[in-house]
This record gives structure tokens, sequence and C-alpha cells, in this order.
């Protein structure tokens, strides 16, 4: 068995603030001894689950460089540095049989949702594909499904557990964290949400084939609305983009993983 672990850091137990998440700060440095522990609980429970499996965990978090690499347990592979292919499901492939989701959080504009975004807060108001809107719990479940990979479990706070109700049906889901607001949580222990999450993820895995991701077959047409209209501008430089709305660009990409590959594209311009 191949499980890929994607670890982002705004859904990680005790985290609430911008400054806990934002490379630099003094709390970002004793948070990545969070992040750390929550990976590794992910992937000690893929070995409770298949003693012999691989586990590669992938960073998904800002520059992609945040756990702490002499932490992390030495039987995981730990995919680091951007950019990667794939972004946040760097090592993504047909091998893979099922992806984990570490510390994800609520897509922008949820209500009630710690650090809410999607892929950049400073950019993105929304993403839709085909008219769905979909958050980076969302984009990243539909991407995995595109090579057979189910996205088996999602940790983070309650707002991305009930989005992952909607969105991913079958996915189960550990709540390590109650929103109180978008900067403020009810929060349980590191060490409980770590096990709790070591509990979850077999479980997770053994019920693999019920989960049912976004699936876009064929052509799908992609919507960006950015925050303010001038941060549509440079992406009106690639072709084939082309702007909808004051503050919406559109795309028909041929299928999912180009959508995928252009919101990342959008994302960076509109933030120069």
């Amino acid at each position: 068995m191949r499980v890929l672990v994607s670890v982002d850091m705004e859904g990680i137990a005790g985290i609430v603030d911008a400054e806990d998440v934002s490379p630099g700060t003094a709390e970002y440095e004793r948070n990545r001894k969070l992040i750390t522990a929550e990976a590794n609980a992910a992937v000690r429970g893929v070995f409770v689950y298949e003693p012999g499996a691989q586990v590669l965990v992938s960073e998904a978090h800002a520059g992609f460089r945040n756990l702490l690499p002499d932490q992390l347990d030495r039987r995981a592979e730990l995919l680091r540095g951007k950019p990667k292919p794939h972004g946040m499901l760097s090592g993504l492939d047909a091998g893979v049989d099922a992806a984990v989701f570490i510390g994800y959080h609520g897509k922008a504009g949820t209500a009630i949702s710690v650090l809410a975004h999607t892929i950049r807060s400073t950019v993105v108001a929304d993403v839709r594909c085909d008219g769905r809107s979909l958050g980076e719990l969302g984009l990243n479940a539909a991407l995995a499904a595109t090579a057979g990979v189910p996205a088996v479990l999602v940790a983070g706070d309650d707002s991305v557990a009930a989005e992952a109700a909607d969105v991913v049906p079958g996915m189960h889901a550990v709540v390590v964290k109650r929103a109180l607001g978008g900067t403020a949580a009810a929060s349980l222990h590191p060490d409980e949400a770590c096990d709790r999450i070591l509990l979850e993820v077999p479980k997770a895995l053994a019920d693999r084939a019920q989960v049912r991701a976004p699936q876009f077959d064929g052509p799908v047409q992609l919507e960006v609305d950015v925050l303010v209209p001038r941060m549509a501008e440079r992406a009106l430089l690639v072709p084939g983009v082309e702007l909808a709305g004051p503050r919406t660009l559109s795309y028909l990409a041929p299928d999912f993983p180009t959508a995928y590959r252009v919101i990342q594209v959008i994302t960076m311009l509109g933030g120069i």
C-alpha cells in the first residue's frame, strides 16, 4: 500500500491566528512541532493498518517548508519545497492507494471557520469548477480522484469536517478544534488530537472504497473570483484566460488537472 499524506497548517490543533502560521514569527517556529506531530500521527496510523506500507508526506503550506525533517517519522519520505508537481498533492500518481489531508481548513467565505481561505487569502475569493464552489479540500480531493486515488480522511476544525461531508461523501474527519470565529477556536490538546488522528486513519483506509470525491470528466469550465479587479489583470496575459466579470476570470480547461494548474497560475499572478 502507498499512501500520500498532504499536510497544511491552518487546521492543526491549537492554531488560530495568521501569526501562528507565518514563517519568521516565534509562534510559527513553535507550531512547526505541532504540525510535525500531527503528520507523524497520520503516518503511524497508516502503518497500523498496513505495516509494509510506503508513506509519502507532502508539505502543503506556504513555501512547503514547514515540517521539521529530523522529527518526522523516519519511515516516511518527505516531499518538501516549491514548486512541486501537483502542488499540495505532490507525490500523487496512479501507484498511490489513498490520500490523507492533515491540518486542512475551510474554503474562502466560510462563516465561523478558523483561517478559512482558498489557496491564497490575499487574492482568491472563490473558485468554481463547472459552477461548483470548491476550496482546497474539494480541489485536492478532485485532483486525487483523477488518478483514481480516494481522499479518505481530513483533520482540521469542525467547519472543514462539515465541508468534507458535503463535498466528499464517505471521507472520514477528525475534528481537532471547534471554530469560534475566524481567529478563535476551542481546541483539543495537541496530544489528544494526535491520538484521534492515529485511531481514525486505519478506519479511513479500510473504508476507502466508500469515498465519493467530485468528478470532472472532460472539459472543465473554471472560474476564479479575485478580491479586487486589478488582481485579474496579469492573469489575462495567459492564453485562454478571459474576464467574465470585474473580479472573475474564466478558463475552459481540457481536463481537471489542467484547471488545477491554471488556478495556481492565476493565484500567483494575482498576488504580484
